[in-house]
């Protein structure tokens, strides 16, 4: 029982959560050792939504609702973390949710589609296909889904995938704690955060944006101003860690 006066309280919520669905198979071990990465760079974020990344939200907002084919891409981590999330985002933007997995087993899939089904989620269902060029199972997806999709939003590390969509032609939108990814600075748009901050925020833009912003939203960002935003704040809190 973890005391909600402990200084770690949702740090160590959130890691219990991962590792209850580790035994049930949603969350790998190696998604478990991910979190953990991830979780570094929030400390050094400040574990806070910093202004950049809530305009970075802003923008996705958007792409999202500027789309005709959003899709919103679920690993097991996001699942397991952010079930309703991924539902208010899917009402709020009109997103389809597709299952992705890089550790992928017919069982494992099953039960992270059936984990976001029971929270309200509506996922995408099919004969998935080799259709991106990736030698791993991140490459498999719907052809009605990922394929066919304009934008595409990519919670969580998935560096080699955003490369591949983005080189498509696809834009790609990730929330992503470490500015220095792969994922990061690869995607269209980068949201440094944390995705349980990130994704409400997200929603309600969808909410709140009125349709004459959305053109010169979605047209008129510089994601590397995002990305050094974020390696301006850490460098600020690095350098007064001391004093």
């Amino acid at each position: 029982m973890i005391p909600k006066d402990h200084p770690r309280y949702h740090s160590l919520k959130t890691r219990e959560l991962l590792a209850r669905y580790a035994a049930e198979g949603i969350v790998t071990l190696e998604g478990l050792t991910a979190h953990g990465r991830g979780e570094a760079f929030d400390y050094l974020i400040g574990e806070k939504t910093m202004e950049s990344a809530r305009q970075a939200a802003k923008v996705a907002a958007a792409l999202l609702l500027s789309a005709e084919r959003p899709i919103i891409s679920v690993n097991g981590n996001t699942a397991a973390l952010a079930a309703d999330q991924i539902k208010d985002l899917q009402e709020a933007s009109g997103a389809d949710v597709e299952v992705n997995l890089f550790h992928r087993t017919k069982e494992r899939m099953e039960k992270v589609s059936r984990h976001l089904e029971e929270r309200g989620v509506r996922v995408l269902s099919g004969e998935p296909e080799r259709l991106l060029p990736l030698s791993h199972d991140r490459g498999l997806c719907l052809r009605e889904g990922i394929w066919s999709a304009d934008v595409i939003l990519v919670p969580l590390e998935d560096g080699d995938r955003c490369q591949a969509l983005t080189a498509l032609g696809r834009t790609v939108i990730v929330i992503d704690l470490n500015p220095l990814s792969r994922s990061a600075r690869e995607a269209t748009l980068t949201i440094v955060d944390e995705l349980t901050r990130a994704l409400p925020v997200i929603t309600r833009y969808c909410r709140e944006i009125e349709p004459h912003q959305i053109p010169s939203l979605a047209r008129g960002f510089d994601n590397r101003l995002f990305l050094g935003d974020a390696l301006s704040q850490i460098c600020r809190r690095l350098e007064h860690a001391l004093d």
